[in-house]
């Protein structure tokens, strides 16, 4: 009966680890990006970068990103927004924030990253989703180089099709930029998920009696 128990109490406490690690998901901000290859979900990691988070949260609720287009996409490696219009006219933004690659988190397959110039705290509307681990572009040290790239948090499971489809798009230099699509890859719209849509989606794979 002893090793029953031990057993028993040794499901429990995995069940209840991963009921926290489920709660903890459910309560992280999440952003749907509409773009014409598709939605991308972005879970955002409010509790290991929350400058960047609220940074981020700013520009989508202000409708920063409706319009803007994917200007750079490179294969194996990542696809970049959040800085161009249509016409590849640059976006006026607010001020640069902290860098938060000190954080821990590690630029992996599927991660969402703030773009930088070469100084380090130059952070404001772009970002990349990394398209393979690369984990060169991880914070290494105090220096410029090797600072690294602030994760903030990264797209569910059922996104990576978007993401895998826009990194295969040919691409081309245009008005003085590498690597710009030859055919428009356009965020449609960026909205924050709000809690009660999610818990209705939730709800909705949910088996009940009926």
């Amino acid at each position: 009966m002893s090793k029953i128990k031990h057993i028993t109490s040794i499901f429990t406490v995995l069940f209840s680890l991963l009921s926290l690690s489920q709660s903890a998901i459910a309560e992280s901000p999440k952003v749907v990006l509409e773009t014409n290859h598709g939605d991308i979900t972005i879970i955002l990691n409010q509790e290991k970068a929350p400058k960047t988070v609220e940074n981020f949260l700013e520009y989508v609720n202000d409708g920063f990103y409706n319009g803007v287009v994917f200007h750079r996409v490179i294969p194996h490696f990542m696809i970049q927004t959040g800085g161009f219009d249509s016409k590849m006219s640059r976006k006026a933004t607010r001020s640069p924030i902290e860098n938060e690659a000190t954080n821990g988190l590690s630029n992996k397959r599927g991660t969402v990253a703030m773009a930088r110039t070469s100084s380090i705290n130059s952070a404001t509307s772009q970002f990349f989703i990394n398209g393979i681990d690369n984990l060169f572009l991880d914070h290494k040290d105090g220096s410029s180089q090797k600072f690294g790239y602030a994760v903030f948090g990264e797209i569910t499971t059922d996104s990576y099709s978007t993401l895998d489809s826009i990194s295969t798009v040919p691409t081309q230099p245009k008005f003085g930029h590498q690597n710009v699509p030859t055919t428009e890859v356009i965020i449609n719209k960026a909205y924050q998920l709000e809690a009660s849509t999610e818990e209705a989606n939730a709800a909705s794979q949910t088996p009940t009696n009926s």
